[in-house]
């Protein structure tokens, strides 16, 4: 582990214009340089860069944060590793923190399985192309496939000869510890000493990290042989989670920044035959269903995927459950069948980049819309079961974070099934409703005072906020990380007790138990929490130098613009030093995400109500309307506070 002052004399020397010229050529703009964006094609510079703040930020791609981030970003590396590039770039001798003896066996037993992988596929990889079998088998197969031989040494690819341990015995005399090529699942070991290679007979497919380090295998036996499965993959380990690996990843996320868009397969040969045809930005889960590990890999490159299927039918059903991780993890998600009797291999290998791509703008659709033509097709005219299509359909539409995307999916789906969208919206809260109960019965009911939300209100809150109040809660930490220690009131007229920024709003959060509902937003506020109590606590400095990228990227963000004006506050056309108005500005900020959520849960009732009214439950409607009438007390206070007249617009 780098010690902290060895990272702290790296970020102070990295200067961020520095390390930025390396790459992009930057022009004086004022007190910022300005240039070419290095993560996206654009003709007209956006990308600006600031001494002063020592951060970067592209107004055209999003994309910011300091000296480190921009090298993890470039480079496509981890915080460590950028750190060691920019440690080597001035010189800085890093001085890593002794390790404890458990950590240094873990360390020493990671290193010696990635050193025996290294090996293994240089090993499978001489095979291919030096030994008669590898030449005539394994070599023969791969150019069968179509693959030329740039794209067979690019991906590493390698042969295991079909005898019972001819790697083992290789490895051993090559001075490699048994214990390791059984820990990676290279190797079997029996009774009696008896030892045998897990791949023997099979063409090797490596599995490289994000980093670049063979961490795992695939290997496809070439024999047809019942009793034997046609792909066999290393086991799980200390250096290998499956769950954690995308295949292609580390060839292909360059590409996918580039393109802001990664295609998802199947298999391996998918992911290599589409390279082959031009096509860079693809990865593949292996024949696995997709986790949320994979998922926050790819969402480290891009929003918006494209799965592409084959014709299979019964595949398709199989696998679209899992691709409702990536709705809620708020991906934007299409959908590509391809023709009958293709599979991403063979179409890849019938068509170049440029075709390939044209054909994906024309004949991919959204997930949803797909999801809903696949099982209407299925459904027919039963009645049970274009019910049962309705719930499903629901339950991925419920899980979309953004209240935009979703409101369209339910106008579209509404058209679709020929069903009310009222109806829809119903089922949508019913489901969010069951999540709500779960969330109360862990807390006792308050009365709400003035300002104060109560506990059910708040346990509404977790349950529908998610990322609705995207503005609000940026607002907040916006303010935390820039006036967090600035003084903002005395708590009595002695003047003896000051009250800072980052105390006020974190007691007005914890007296109403509201949490943040972006999960990045919740992390940034609890670390917040955790530090600004310790002294030299320096919250821009520890946000924008965090080891987490996301977080950095937000710092950055955050820290080059000015608050936010809500379409309320943007009624007063005043704009005055942020500094010189903290007493209006951070109760302001936090009366907002009140307000806010508030004014979601009264057009919530709303449209309960109203379903209600339809449905003729009048003893609903007396309970919906004695919650509305809380409700807008509270509304009515905040109103006060924000000094506007709120009115509500369904």
């Amino acid at each position: 582990m780098i010690d902290q002052p060895t990272i702290d004399r790296i970020t102070d020397a990295a200067q961020i214009q520095d390390v930025v010229s390396d790459y992009v050529t930057l022009k004086k703009r004022g007190v910022n340089l300005l240039g070419l964006c290095p993560f996206h094609n654009e003709k007209t510079p956006s990308f600006t860069v600031s001494p002063a703040k020592g951060i970067f930020k592209c107004f055209g791609c999003g994309k910011g944060g300091n000296s480190v981030h921009f090298i993890m970003e470039h480079e496509q590396i981890s915080y460590y590793e950028a750190l060691k590039y920019l440690a080597k770039k001035y010189n800085i001798e890093v001085q890593e923190r002794e390790l404890s003896n458990e950590e240094m066996a873990v360390r020493n037993d990671r290193e010696s399985m990635l050193l025996v992988n290294e090996f293994a596929q240089k090993h499978f990889s001489h095979t291919l192309h030096h030994h008669i079998d590898g030449k005539s088998i394994g070599l023969s197969y791969f150019r069968e496939r179509g693959f030329r031989d740039d794209i067979i040494q690019k991906f590493q690819l390698g042969y295991s000869l079909d005898e019972r341990d001819a790697f083992t015995q290789a490895a051993i005399k090559a001075g490699y510890n048994k214990e390791y090529l059984v820990k990676t699942g290279l190797t079997f070991e029996g009774e009696n000493n008896y030892l045998a290679d897990r791949f023997r007979g099979r063409v090797m497919f490596p599995v490289l990290s994000l980093s670049g380090k063979v961490v795992a295998f695939g290997g496809r036996i070439l024999k047809k042989d019942d009793k034997m499965a046609k792909y066999v993959n290393s086991p799980e380990s200390e250096i290998y989670h499956k769950s954690n690996e995308l295949y292609g990843i580390y060839f292909a996320k360059q590409a996918i920044v580039k393109q802001d868009r990664c295609f998802l397969v199947e298999g391996y040969t998918d992911v290599i035959s589409m390279h082959q045809s031009g096509i860079e930005n693809v990865v593949s889960s292996s024949g696995t269903s997709l986790t949320p590990g994979q998922i926050r890999l790819i969402h480290r490159f891009t929003e918006n995927v494209t799965v592409i299927y084959d014709g299979d039918a019964a595949g398709i059903k199989a696998s679209i459950r899992g691709i409702d991780l990536l709705l809620e993890e708020g991906l934007n998600i299409k959908v590509l069948l391809l023709p009958d009797g293709d599979d991403p291999d063979s179409f890849a290998r019938k068509h170049n980049a440029s075709d390939f791509i044209e054909y994906v703008q024309k004949e991919s659709s959204d997930f949803i819309r797909f999801k809903t033509n696949l099982l209407l097709a299925d459904a027919g005219n039963d009645p049970v079961k274009r019910a049962g299509l309705v719930l499903d359909i629901v339950s991925s539409i419920a899980i979309i974070p953004n209240n935009i995307i979703r409101s369209e999916y339910v106008k579209e789906c509404s058209t679709l099934l020929n069903v009310d969208e009222q109806m829809l919206y119903h089922q949508i809260n019913k489901l969010k409703n069951t999540e709500q109960e779960k969330s109360a019965t862990r807390r006792q009911t308050e009365s709400a005072a003035q300002v104060k939300i109560d506990e059910t209100t708040a346990a509404n809150t977790l349950a529908n906020t998610g990322t609705k109040f995207e503005t609000e809660e940026r607002n907040i930490l916006q303010v935390l990380i820039k006036y967090g220690d600035k003084f903002f009131f005395y708590a009595d007229h002695e003047k003896e007790h000051p009250v800072t920024v980052g105390e006020y709003i974190l007691e007005e959060l914890e007296n109403d138990h509201l949490q943040l509902g972006n999960l990045l937003h919740a992390l940034m506020l609890e670390e917040y929490k955790s530090h600004f109590h310790q002294e030299n606590f320096v919250a821009e400095r520890f946000f924008l130098y965090h080891s987490n990228s996301e977080i950095s990227s937000l710092t950055a963000d955050l820290i080059s613009e000015k608050y936010t004006l809500s379409k309320i506050h943007s009624k007063l056309k005043k704009i005055e030093e942020e500094a010189d108005r903290l007493n209006e500005l951070i109760p302001r900020v936090v009366f907002e995400l009140k307000n806010s959520i508030i004014l979601d849960l009264i057009r919530q009732k709303l449209l309960e109500m109203k379903i209600a009214n339809e449905n003729k439950n009048n003893k609903l409607v007396d309970e919906i309307m004695e919650e509305m009438s809380r409700y807008e007390i509270v509304k009515k206070e905040l109103s006060k506070q924000l000094g506007e007249r709120i009115i509500i617009k369904l």
